[in-house]
């Protein structure tokens, strides 16, 4: 595998593992924020490995899936488009409170597992 490609994914664990850490700290929203990241970096990941070129400096989940062409089954497809619209919102908080207050724990921990089961689809894609 090419380092470049290695490195997007291992970076992708490493994000969702502190994306772990800040759900057991209570920073659900920071969880979030991690588990985003960590899709984005896997998606450069496949960028980088089908297209054998630097990924867009884009946050976009939805951008990066189909610009690669990738057909996710439903519920990842779904999962992907969730985590999007998240991402902006705990990217650039207008009301600490209300962010914090907008993450339960059960909540985020399903997002974690959905997380989850999308880098590991995504994974099978490069």
């Amino acid at each position: 595998m090419d380092k470049r490609v290695e490195q997007w994914f291992m970076q992708a664990e490493y994000d969702l593992d502190t994306a772990e850490c800040m759900l057991q700290g209570g920073r659900c929203f920071y969880a979030v924020f991690m588990a985003h990241l960590a899709i984005e970096k896997a998606l450069k990941g496949v960028w980088q490995a089908k297209l054998r070129d630097a990924p867009p400096k884009t946050h976009s989940l939805v951008y990066l899936v189909e610009k690669l062409g990738l057909t996710p089954p439903a519920e990842v497809d779904e999962f992907l488009v969730t985590l999007n619209s998240a991402s902006v919102a705990t990217r650039y908080p207008d009301d600490l409170q209300k962010m914090i207050a907008s993450y339960s724990e059960a909540g985020t921990r399903r997002l974690l597992d959905n997380s989850r089961e999308a880098l590991a689809w995504i994974k099978t894609q490069q």
